[in-house]
């Protein structure tokens, strides 16, 4: 079967949509993406949409060689639609003219992107390369310090843009960390509320109050309680033995504050010593002492596990574990390699993002995490089929098409029809290649097509 993308036109008028609500993205060499109007009552008429996709590939299980996986197994199908959910997956009826036509590509659950700041960026402006770096992290933030109230004038727009090419590489969701200190106040969080609302179609966020200035050493404090009471979802942090100068007061107030207010934690940690450890080692305390912060407790990057002997690595994993707390993986490359197949062995909850696509930390962001999955598959060794079809995970968020045994678990009639088609045969195609995007759907809404 010749494979093309499925036509936005066809689409448009099959789904009832016409022309409204259309806005094309500008900057992205041959692409396209739909959008409807911000207006409540477009929205809740892109939300009513039902129509059917016909030839939409999908992996039906796994082919052996004795004990070896060395093919998955896929078949074409139609998937219909309804109210932003999948009503039902039946047989393909490639005659039928009603229905929208797939073009035989591969249909993957669309990708989260778990750690990023949406809320300073470059991207959309001029280019900017970094600068050169002094004074460590307190440097950093002098830099911030002094850069924030300009890229403030022009965050809404440059953080709607930066959304704009997550969705071109497969992403519907992501976890934003944004900015509260005393620089920009709540300015920041409320920039970025205002673009997720322009973008809520079409795509989904988590947000995390982020005391990039620390919590004591530039009076965050009393910003992140306000935040705190606002529509976010996790309380952040960063580094409190470098940034504040006390590991246990920093942690308490931010345990204190996500239990106040019903929130989880993500806590920026690029410690790698001793102070890292004990870090790690007083979260995993605190948690342990309050078990509802279990399973809602992530530490971003935490390089300190790359930096312990075997055995430290199993013990802390194995309590991470036990304590359900996640870690958040950038997947570094070079001399430092996080114990990811560890984490993994003893349950923890490893998600990834692009972290900074570009600005004034950093400039080499491509905004695909199937890339990072990809990433991670090259640093571990992961090359056969199976592996690769299991690195999956990192992009999608823990949803595989797939499970362990090869029997097909998504998509379900009942899911949100959030997935993407990718040109590629497999999963571990995908992986393997980094195939290109070419549609994606967000609760039903097509957002994004390459032409």
């Amino acid at each position: 079967m010749k494979k093309t993308e499925i036509s936005r036109k066809d689409f448009l008028t099959k789904s009832g949509l016409g022309l409204v609500g259309m806005t094309i993205i500008p900057g992205l060499m041959g692409a396209q993406s739909i959008f409807s109007s911000s207006k409540s009552d477009s929205i809740s008429n892109l939300n009513k949409m039902n129509y059917t996709l016909k030839n939409v590939l999908l992996e039906t299980g796994f082919e052996y060689d004795g004990a070896e996986v060395v093919r998955t197994k896929t078949e074409l199908f139609c998937i219909n639609i309804i109210g932003g959910k999948i009503a039902s997956i039946s047989p393909n009826k490639p005659n039928d003219a009603t229905a929208i036509d797939a073009k035989g590509f591969l249909m993957l659950p669309s990708f989260k992107d778990m750690h990023i700041h949406l809320d300073k960026t470059f991207y959309g402006g001029p280019w900017q390369a970094v600068r050169p770096r002094t004074g460590g992290v307190k440097g950093m933030i002098a830099l911030e310090q002094e850069i924030l109230p300009e890229m403030l004038k022009t965050s809404t727009a440059r953080a709607e843009k930066l959304i704009e090419l997550l969705q071109s590489k497969g992403t519907t969701y992501a976890r934003s960390h944004v900015n509260i200190e005393p620089t920009s106040k709540l300015q920041s969080l409320k920039n970025l509320e205002l673009a997720l609302e322009h973008k809520k179609s079409g795509f989904g966020a988590e947000l995390v109050a982020f005391p990039q200035h620390g919590v004591f050493y530039t009076n965050t404090a009393p910003y992140l309680k306000e935040a705190a009471q606002m529509d976010i979802d996790f309380i952040g942090g960063v580094d409190p033995y470098t940034v504040d100068g006390a590991i246990e007061k920093t942690m308490d107030f931010t345990v204190q504050l996500a239990l106040d207010h019903n929130k989880g934690i993500d806590f920026h940690l690029h410690e790698s010593g001793e102070s890292g450890l004990k870090t790690v080692e007083y979260l995993i305390q605190k948690v342990n002492e309050n078990p509802v912060l279990k399973n809602k407790t992530y530490l971003s990057h935490c390089f300190v596990l790359g930096r312990l002997d075997k055995i430290k690595q199993e013990q802390i994993a194995e309590q991470l574990g036990a304590a359900g707390i996640g870690i958040v993986s950038t997947i570094p490359v070079g001399k430092l390699i996080m114990p990811i197949p560890t984490l993994y062995k003893h349950n923890v909850k490893v998600m990834t993002g692009n972290d900074s696509i570009i600005d004034h930390w950093n400039t080499m962001g491509s905004g695909s995490v199937l890339q990072k999955a990809n990433a991670m598959a090259q640093v571990y060794g992961f090359s056969t089929e199976f592996e690769l079809s299991r690195s999956l995970k990192l992009a999608t968020g823990d949803v595989l098409p797939l499970n362990d045994k090869g029997v097909q678990q998504w998509p379900k009639a009942g899911d949100t029809a959030d997935f993407v088609f990718l040109d590629a045969s497999c999963s571990a195609e995908a992986v393997s290649r980094i195939s290109d995007v070419k549609s994606l759907i967000y609760q039903g809404n097509i957002v994004f097509n390459m032409n």
